[in-house]
């Protein structure tokens, strides 16, 4: 056995099995030395005429977890996964894969290709490489349909989901589920193979079990619908329909072509990007990585409104008591009343049980006083967007807390800084903006201040990932990260009406972009009366076309509140599907007499570049500030927050495909049209552009 395989796979003799275990931590991924070494210790398998069966089990806390990130840029290194999976195939003595953990992508793919599978009753399984663009390259979909059926196969491999081990069991996946000891008990499995006369079973020999002609085009519709733009998911269903028709071994060559070609596709490059922008995301600038975070065992957020209801859920999913703080009996009574509802919709979901939901509820707790908060560990404030109110609620919880407790903002654009002087701990003070609803949107950004201590920073980000966030740590800045992009969005797209836009227009090009909803549908479900007051509270900071561009106002004075009142934007019919208003229109085109502004035909191009240079620009000064550490964080706040599509890896991501020095051309272009307070490039555009580099080099 050569030296790399000893590091990360050992064999040892028990009587007539060998058993190959695989030590490669933290997730046993399956770089070349763990290929290498499954590869020798095959071999001695096949050479030892002693050992009748072979098991594969891994140490640490899971199986093979999937391929090694790090080599997909590199040139493929023999033995290629094809080549160790074939090999295993092709095997003329048994092998069992014991499974505990996750036995993911090339993980499963180990497993599909040996005799026997048998996995603790904790274990899961999945296909995730649609996620990062890509398809399984070493069999898995040309055994797994073999092994499960052609549709559940199909919604593994299509949509990169997980199933547990009794599922696993049901469908044909597993032999036998184990909830003892793994290594022994698989052991005992594989010499009752070798009693039973050592039989091989081959996943590469079963006929592809019938199934309905029409699932392929059913489901095609309903991944164009769900995965919008990506081209992963349906490439999966023309691999499942070759290989239904065709040799197992032509198939199995089709799919490592068509892995290879993913690869090196933009989409996959953009979701990688983003798979490790989130990992670097959890780093927090400046704070070491061994600063251990504080001990968070009750929690309370003060604002029983819609926002603080939804951090409580978050709360409350994760096991934490919660206390929820309230001026009044009835205010609070309705949060949790809401509350429940919330999760009496996810019983008739299915996606919790009546007993979870009572165990939910016992550990909320609320008060309409700041008395009892001495063993309270963190405090989440969810007050109105005003700062005198919100450091009258500060005060109130600087003398209620012990001197450990973290107090938290979820302020959307307030001066943290100015809370952090409310209080005689502010090195204890930090934010945690949630976005709504809080207890379904991923995006949490925190917060620092100067005086934020590392521990309160490694504790907001813990606590983050704790309620399943993906937290990322912004700097000081009106609007933070998220919201003064999209300000930037928000603002072209109000200037591009006043041009000659229309509404519909606008949204359908951002929609085709790929964000979920357009901008001018996303204010009406909002609701125009929401939309005038964030107005009215930047006012004074707004410049004075800005100021002027009172199409908000104006809709809001009519009564034209969005989705709520029937009219905004669009009118809504009962089915709430926008249709075009020609009294919008007329709006419009009286707003524009007014302002001196003639109509012209707008391009959809320079729509789509407005709005999106605009917050790319913006997102340069952001960097430049100091407000976000890295571009990455950008793309991992908008692709999770507001819905910027993955595949296209982020709007600093996307920047480098395009190419800044295009980017400065647009800007420069854009000033002259637009005006120099807008479109401006920012230094670091510049500076990057002159250089021809990138954000990311």
């Amino acid at each position: 056995m050569n030296q790399v395989s000893e590091q990360t796979v050992h064999v040892e003799r028990h009587g007539a099995v060998l058993v190959t275990v695989i030590d490669n931590p933290p997730v046993n991924a399956l770089s070349h030395s763990v290929r290498a070494g499954l590869l020798d210790a095959l071999e001695r398998f096949e050479q030892d005429d002693a050992s009748k069966a072979m098991v594969i089990l891994c140490a640490g806390r899971t199986f093979i977890a999937g391929a090694d990130i790090r080599e997909f840029n590199k040139p493929p290194q023999e033995p290629r996964l094809g080549t160790l999976i074939d090999r295993l195939d092709a095997c003329a003595k048994p092998i069992v894969a014991a499974i505990h953990g996750t036995a993911l992508g090339g993980g499963l793919e180990v497993g599909l290709a040996c005799s026997y599978r048998v996995a603790l009753d904790s274990a899961r399984f999945g296909l995730p490489e649609v996620k990062l663009g890509l398809l399984p390259g070493s069999g898995g979909t040309v055994r797994l349909p073999r092994l499960i059926g052609v549709e559940h196969a199909l919604t593994m491999i299509s949509e990169g989901g997980q199933i547990g081990s009794q599922e696993a069991r049901e469908k044909g996946l597993v032999d036998t589920v184990i909830s003892g000891d793994l290594k022994a008990e698989a052991i005992a499995f594989a010499q009752t193979v070798i009693a039973e006369g050592a039989r091989v079973r081959r996943t590469s020999d079963l006929p592809v079990p019938p199934f309905d002609a029409g699932l392929l085009a059913t489901k095609r519709t309903e991944l164009a619908k769900r995965y919008k733009g990506r081209q992963a998911p349906q490439i999966a269903v023309d691999l499942i329909e070759k290989m239904a028709s065709t040799p197992f071994r032509e198939a199995a060559q089709e799919e490592y072509r068509v892995c290879r070609e993913l690869i090196g596709s933009n989409q996959s490059k953009a979701l990688r990007h983003l798979f490790a922008a989130e990992r670097e995301a959890a780093k927090i600038d400046g704070v070491p990585a061994d600063v251990k975070p504080r001990d968070i065992n009750k929690v309370a957020v003060v604002g029983p409104g819609v926002m603080g209801r939804g951090i409580a859920i978050c709360l409350l999913n994760a096991d934490l008591p919660t206390t929820l703080i309230g001026r009044t009996e009835e205010s609070l009574a309705k949060a949790v009343a809401a509350i429940r509802k919330t999760y009496e919709g996810n019983v008739k979901r299915g996606t919790l049980t009546p007993d979870e939901v009572e165990s939910r509820m016992s550990r909320l707790s609320t008060t309409t006083g700041y008395d009892d908060l001495r063993d309270i560990d963190l405090v989440i404030e969810a007050v109105t967007e005003d700062l005198e109110v919100k450091k009258a609620v500060f005060a109130k919880l600087d003398a209620a807390l012990n001197e450990r407790a973290i107090v938290a903002t979820n302020t959307s654009f307030l001066d943290i800084e100015a809370l952090a002087d409310s209080v005689s701990n502010p090195e204890n003070v930090a934010g945690m903006h949630f976005f709504n609803p809080a207890n379904i949107m991923k995006l949490l950004e925190n917060v620092r201040s100067s005086r934020t201590a590392p521990d309160v920073l490694a504790t907001i980000t813990s606590l983050g990932k704790r309620i399943g966030k993906v937290p990322v740590m912004v700097g000081r800045s009106e609007g933070f990260v998220a919201n003064r992009m999209l300000s930037k969005r928000s603002r072209e797209a109000q200037f591009l009406l006043e041009d000659g836009a229309t509404p519909q227009q606008v949204d359908k090009v951002l929609s085709g972009f790929g964000f979920p909803i357009g901008p001018f549908a996303l204010a009406d479900l909002a609701g125009m009366d929401v939309m005038a007051a964030a107005r009215a509270a930047r006012f004074a900071r707004m410049t004075p076309r800005e100021q002027q561009c009172d199409i908000v106002d104006k809709l809001a004075a009519a009564g034209r509140l969005g989705q709520k009142s029937g009219a905004g934007y669009y009118l809504y019919g009962d089915d709430r599907k926008p249709q075009p208003d020609p009294a919008v229109n007329e709006l419009l085109a009286q707003h524009r007499q007014a302002r001196g502004f003639s109509h012209r035909d707008v391009t959809d191009q320079e729509i789509l570049e407005r709005c999106l240079y605009a917050m790319i620009n913006e997102a340069a000064k952001i960097l430049e500030e100091g407000a976000a550490a890295r571009p990455g964080d950008i793309d991992v706040i908008w692709t999770n927050g507001f819905g910027w599509p993955t595949h296209l890896g982020g709007p600093m991501f996307h920047a480098d495909q395009i190419g800044l020095p295009r980017i400065k051309e647009a800007l420069d272009r854009y000033s002259a049209l637009v005006g120099e307070d807008y479109f401006k490039p920012a230094g670091l555009i510049e500076r990057l552009a002159a250089e021809d580099r990138g954000f990311y080099g």
